[in-house]
């Protein structure tokens, strides 16, 4: 997996930083996630390729998270961009779009669906032979969802010198992958476990922006790989994250711990500060693993 920060910052966009919106390369998908004001030109500027961009997730409909959308909607059409897009959104996005697309009488010249979400429950959303995708419901001032995406296990690995020292034909190559026993050229039946190894690991993200603290969501994204989570507030204005449904960095750092994440990735700053490594540092005192998400980052594992 891979994943490029295009904006990580709450509210106002600025000339030096974005609001929200990401890229998670998984399995050959480039799915994006929510799509702030100036989706397009991040885009542009980190040689994202547009056409590859076929499910976009918007998490909630305040403005920081989706303004971007209808421009970039139009800049597919401008493209002349023939495949499918899949959204996943909040019910009244289709509303919005589609109003905005009316009155400028510019349809899409490809196909456009949405997938309006309602759920206060986690559901599936999205699953294809190596993906899968779940909602996360958060709690924030309007319905908001996080989501979860997901490998599935792969294929076991080929032994190659155990391959071939056992005589199988390479007709039975692809039955070894999907763990079957087989036979050799000899009619001898070999078992699976004696010529493979078993597949990487799958791995899991999972992307929490916004919420207030929220511990109903630990099942949902217990042991996940790597936890992308707001962390607007810092502790000297943690009085304020009750009252705006945000979170802070140690709250952040609480919900990485109590879940069991593997790494813990910091984001949705307020604008009003001015040095970022403060939100790492508080956060360190509850969760060891931190990362600070920033505008043109990215992330591997």
């Amino acid at each position: 997996m891979k994943l490029n920060i295009l904006g990580c910052y709450s509210a106002t966009p600025r000339t030096f930083t974005n609001p929200t919106s990401q890229v998670l390369e998984i399995n050959n998908h480039l799915f994006l996630i929510d799509c702030g004001e100036g989706t397009q030109v991040q885009l542009r500027k980190h040689k994202i390729k547009f056409n590859r961009i076929k499910h976009i997730f918007i998490s909630h409909l305040h403005g920081d998270h989706f303004f971007g959308l209808v421009g970039l909607i139009s800049t597919f059409r401008l493209l002349n961009r023939e495949a499918d897009l899949h959204i996943y959104a909040p019910k009244g996005l289709k509303e919005v779009i589609t109003l905005q697309m009316k009155l400028a009488n510019s349809w899409t010249n490809y196909n456009l669906f949405f997938h309006e979400l309602t759920s206060t429950a986690s559901e599936l959303i999205f699953e294809d032979e190596k993906v899968t995708v779940s909602t996360i419901p958060l709690d924030h001032r309007v319905y908001t969802n996080g989501f979860l995406f997901k490998e599935k296990e792969g294929e076991r690995k080929l032994d190659i010198n155990a391959v071939l020292n056992s005589n199988i034909d390479v007709a039975y190559f692809r039955k070894l992958k999907q763990g079957f026993d087989v036979k050799n050229n000899n009619g001898e039946i070999i078992k699976n476990e004696t010529v493979t190894k078993p597949a990487n690991p799958p791995k899991s993200y999972a992307f929490c922006s916004d919420t207030a603290y929220n511990e109903s969501i630990i099942p949902i994204i217990k042991e996940v790989d790597v936890l992308y989570h707001e962390s607007t507030f810092l502790e000297k204005h943690k009085s304020l994250a009750p009252k705006t449904k945000h979170s802070t960095a140690k709250e952040a750092a609480q919900i990485a711990k109590l879940s069991n994440a593997g790494k813990l990735i910091l984001g949705h700053y307020s604008t009003r500060y001015g040095d970022i490594n403060t939100f790492k540092i508080e956060a360190n005192e509850f969760f060891e693993n931190v990362e600070l998400a920033d505008d043109g980052k990215f992330f591997v594992f």
